[in-house]
């Protein structure tokens, strides 16, 4: 597992950072004032950092960036990072302004002056996020990252308004490292001990096998698995911080560690990539993860769905006929379709035994997503307005795309199959609708519910302000603010 970058708070002081080797970053509003420590820097420097506070290239920064000074005179540091935030503004802002510093940092780790800024602990948040790397498989020594220092008024009280947004950092890389691993590392049983390990900060973890499975009767998410050697599991973590006996809200995970598409196998070019499709319970582990960290003041079920989809003389064929756990059938017309048999069972289950509160699955499901909305937003379906809206809420105030996608019996029309209760595949128009149509189908009436499907945004091709290329963790800040709001509030 990375560990993710502890930032340590210290008091405002000159001293250390005519001392510092590695980076020195001011955090300076647009107008280029500068505070009493920073001047002394800037004589230090000879004036340098007034130049180029008065140069036009600080003038073009947009707010978040930065500009460097590269081994100032006077000065042991590597450089001097500029980074440009006014003292009243956002979250968004402050953390970009964060990953600004966390993008550039090196061995040599780096001092930040931010003094009384009120956004400080976000910064540090940001810079946190933007420093993880994934390296694990270099054999060739990467240079892991330095410490970073934050100089600020008030330190003690800065580090306990921060502490949750370093727990919720460290279920953010949890869930990038899960999704960046490769499948011959992040097995189903890989998977499945990992959770386990997590009983150690205060999670209730149980492990089902493919035994217990097949006599609940999750025979859809078995017959995903069935041409695996790897063995189909399902994993329940629980949290339970709110009230005693009070039900929980469940979140539902999609963990196909490895997906060919089974005997409708995908075509090879970017196969690679299909080690993400176990995104879905990727983040609702890092969830669960964050929740246990910090504490939470809630009742929360995490519950995922592990699987190998391969190709195999026991893998499931087109034309297959499984019948659920609810005890619909369900004719297989593609293999490829495999993410809603698995969740259509483990969402049955949360029901059946946990009577939840609310649900939230998510899951890598389909192509037609990406279509749809490119790598900005996550599709979001819901058979339920409150709940839909306060997650749109939280993803947007945590900086999250989301996009609510329409649901209706037209669509649900179009999973009509001849021989069987439904079929899993209606073909590309309006895929991911269709999908969100069938996941329905095993959603009892009364329990509000959200299907996120976030094939576009979990392992985009590019890096984010937040993130290096390769997994985002997208969804793990969202759903926790939505359990801060939502059932702690």
């Amino acid at each position: 597992m990375t560990v993710p970058l502890t930032v340590q708070f210290a008091k405002t002081g000159f001293d250390a950072l005519t001392e510092a080797e590695g980076r020195i970053a001011l955090i300076v509003a647009p107008e280029g004032k500068l505070g009493a420590v920073a001047k002394r820097l800037d004589r230090a420097t000879r004036g340098a950092v007034r130049r180029a506070l008065d140069s036009k290239a600080w003038d073009k920064l947009k707010t978040g960036d930065a500009l460097d000074l590269s081994y100032p005179a006077g000065l042991k540091a590597e450089a001097v990072q500029l980074v440009k935030l006014p003292r009243r503004t956002g979250i968004a802002e402050a953390r970009k302004a964060g990953a600004s510093i966390g993008k550039a940092l090196g061995e040599a780790g780096a001092m930040v002056l931010a003094a009384s800024h009120p956004r400080a602990a976000e910064i540090a948040f940001g810079l946190t996020l933007r420093a993880y790397d994934f390296t694990l498989y270099h054999t060739r020594e990467t240079p892991a990252k330095g410490a970073v220092a934050m100089l600020v008024d008030d330190p003690e009280g800065m580090e306990a308004k921060a502490a949750p947004l370093m727990a919720l950092a460290e279920g953010v890389c949890f869930t990038r490292d899960l999704v960046n691993e490769p499948a011959n590392v992040l097995t189903t049983t890989d998977f499945a001990d990992r959770l386990a390990v997590m009983r150690g900060i205060g999670l209730e973890v149980e492990v089902l096998d493919e035994s217990a499975l097949e006599k609940l009767g999750l025979r859809a998410l078995l017959a995903v698995g069935q041409g695996s050697e790897s063995p189909s599991k399902v994993v329940v973590m629980q949290w339970n911080g709110g009230k005693k006996g009070d039900a929980p809200f469940a979140l539902v995970g999609k963990g196909v560690v490895f997906d060919t598409g089974g005997i409708s196998i995908k075509p090879a070019a970017g196969m690679e990539e299909m080690t993400m499709d176990m995104g879905g319970a990727g983040v609702v582990s890092g969830v669960m993860r964050t929740l246990a960290l910090r504490k939470a003041k809630a009742n929360v079920v995490g519950l995922v769905g592990l699987v190998e989809n391969m190709p195999d003389g026991r893998a499931q064929r087109p034309g297959d006929v499984v019948k659920s756990m609810k005890g619909d059938t369900i004719e297989v017309i593609n293999t490829d379709a495999e993410g809603r048999l698995v969740l259509a069972d483990v969402l049955w289950y949360a029901q059946e035994r946990f009577k939840p509160t609310g649900m939230i699955n998510l899951a890598t499901l389909t192509g037609a997503i990406i279509v749809g909305l490119g790598h900005e937003n996550a599709g979001v379906f819901s058979n339920d307005d409150t709940l839909c809206n306060a997650f749109l809420k939280a993803a947007a105030a945590e900086g999250e795309g989301a996009w609510r996608m329409p649901m209706g019996p037209a669509y649900d029309a179009l999973l009509k199959s001849r021989i069987a209760d439904m079929k899993n595949s209606c073909g590309r128009p309006a895929g991911s609708i269709t999908a969100a149509q069938f996941l329905r189908r095993f959603v009892k009436d009364e329990v509000p519910w959200c299907h996120l499907d976030i094939a576009g945004v979990a392992l985009p091709p590019k890096e984010t302000t937040l993130a290096p290329k390769g997994a985002t963790g997208w969804g793990v800040m969202a759903l926790d603010r939505l359990v801060r709001d939502m059932l702690e509030g």
